[in-house]
């Protein structure tokens, strides 16, 4: 199944260098990725305590990239409600949550920003269908969220197919699937074909072990055309 969407880059900064994580994003920005892919967790939904609010202010301040904001919180209103959302920045939150997401749909979109809907590697896609005409993508987990780096569930690839169907034939064929978790060129172009669009990029795609950005990122680009 080919896509009728652009193929788009959201680079994972949980991935870069955090040391020197401006000069990595003017190397992104330099390499025309779309999105910067940022994983904010809170050691309760997710096992992991990453990013939080000023970490998103210091990142608007360096960049106008728009940011990829996939909160893997308990409590996302509060973090929201603190946080510096800017116009055309996308929020991501799991469908797991459960009915406070139509509220926190309107809280998003409030601020200027795009809402979509994360799906764990257990919940399945039919899980969206309250949902589904409140959100612009999914973003389909293809491994155990929490840490970067994370192995590939076996057989998880054919989720992004049953996904485009799902939203297809729910009448919704504009709504993009992303996918994330060890997403090499190899699996990305393979999910380019089943309709994925946007591909969340770390260490399998973007960071690789002895390659730049500027050597890593055209493969990648040419892997999801």
């Amino acid at each position: 199944m080919q896509p009728t969407q652009e193929g788009k880059i959201s680079v994972s900064v949980l991935c870069s260098d955090l040391m020197n994580l401006e000069r990595d994003i003017k190397q992104l920005e330099r390499n025309g990725v779309d999105y910067l892919h940022v994983d904010v967790m809170d050691a309760h939904f997710v096992p992991n305590l990453t990013f939080g609010v000023d970490f998103i202010a210091a990142m608007h301040r360096v960049t106008k990239l728009p940011l990829d904001i996939h909160l893997m919180v308990e409590h996302p209103l509060p973090i929201m409600e603190a946080m510096d959302i800017r116009p055309g920045d996308r929020i991501s939150l799991h469908v797991e949550l459960g009915e406070q997401l139509h509220e926190l749909a309107k809280a998003v979109r409030a601020r200027g920003a795009h809402f979509g809907l994360v799906v764990n590697p257990s919940t399945p896609v039919e899980a969206l269908t309250p949902y589904l005409d409140e959100i612009e993508w999914v973003i389909l987990m293809l491994v155990q969220p929490g840490f970067a780096g994370a192995k590939l569930i076996d057989g998880i690839l054919d989720k992004v197919a049953a996904a485009r169907r799902f939203l297809d034939e729910h009448g919704h064929p504009e709504t993009e699937i992303s996918v994330d978790g060890s997403v090499s060129c190899e699996r990305a172009s393979l999910m380019r074909d089943m309709g994925a669009s946007i591909f969340v990029g770390g260490t399998a795609g973007i960071y690789r072990k002895g390659m730049t950005l500027d050597e890593s990122i055209p493969l990648f680009r040419q892997a999801i055309k």
